[in-house]
Formats: C-alpha cells, structure tokens, sequence
C-alpha cells in the first residue's frame, strides 16, 4: 500500500492517514460498503474483523468484532452520520463490551473519509478527531496507530483481487 502519510497532531486532536491506490474511487469505496470486503482489511492482520451489522446510511449502525491471537473478541460500532457514495463517509467509531453494548469508559472518535481521483488512481483521507489530548494518548497507547497501519497495508492486495 502508498501510505503517503500518517500523521499523529495532538494540536489538532486528529490522526489523518493518506494513501494513494492504483484503482478507480468506486473499487477503493467498495473496500467501505461491502461488509465482506470491508472485514478483510479494517483489523490488523493478528486482528481480523467480522462484520456483524453494516448499514451505511445516516443514522445507520456498523458492528463488528476483532479476533485477538488468543481468540478473544474486541467489539465496536460506528454510528454513521454521512454519506455521499462513493466519495465521502463519516461516522463516530467506538468500543462495546462482549455484548455489543458501547461502552462509556472508553473514548469515541468522529472519522471523516473522503476518497477522489488523484493521478490514475485514488487518494484516501482518513481523519480521526478525538476529544482530548488524553483520549488519544490512550488509544495511541493502545496501539492504535500502528493498527490503523497494519489495517490499511492490506487494501492494496484486495484492490488486486
């Protein structure tokens, strides 16, 4: 995968990932909108995902599951609250418990994708906006920005599909 940049601003409270891909912005959208394909890349690799829910409209629910190498589950949703196929999503993404209840513990994170015609190909904008500065710091703690790394790397092999 092009990751041309990831960019941790803790000014801005946001983590931005841009990336470029050899394909035409409707394929790069379907990696979003169909639930199977988007299960195929949204965990890292030792994390894969399992959509169990996926309805991409405003007001609509996203859920899934990440399978640690241990076989635990990880649970989290997306409330979406934009749409404009095939070019622009935004949702809040967050934590559940093991019953797929959101948890109030853990931070929230409203994401802003946009995708556009970039040379031959398409360039994917990916922006998280947190809170605070110590929610982010917890989630980068957590590892998030690697995993949104290792995530993201698996696109371009489903692009060749």
């Amino acid at each position: 995968m092009t990751i041309t940049s990831l960019d941790k601003d803790v000014d801005r409270l946001t983590l931005t990932l841009v990336a470029d891909f050899a394909a035409p912005v409707e394929r790069v959208w379907q990696l979003w909108a169909d639930p199977r394909r988007l299960e195929r890349w949204w965990g890292p690799p030792t994390y894969p995902a399992t959509v169990e829910k996926h309805e991409l409209s405003p007001g609509g629910d996203v859920t899934y599951f990440m399978t640690g190498p241990d076989g635990e589950r990880y649970r989290g949703w997306w409330r979406v609250t934009s749409v404009e196929a095939p070019t622009s999503l935004e949702f809040t993404d967050g934590f559940a418990d093991q019953d797929g209840v959101p948890s109030t513990t853990m931070p929230t994170m409203a994401v802003r994708v946009r995708l556009g015609e970039h040379g031959v190909g398409t360039r994917m904008e990916m922006r998280s906006v947190f809170d605070s500065a110590a929610e982010m710091e917890q989630l980068a703690d957590m590892g998030m920005v690697e995993g949104l790394r290792q995530a993201a790397g698996q696109m371009d092999a489903l692009l060749a599909d």
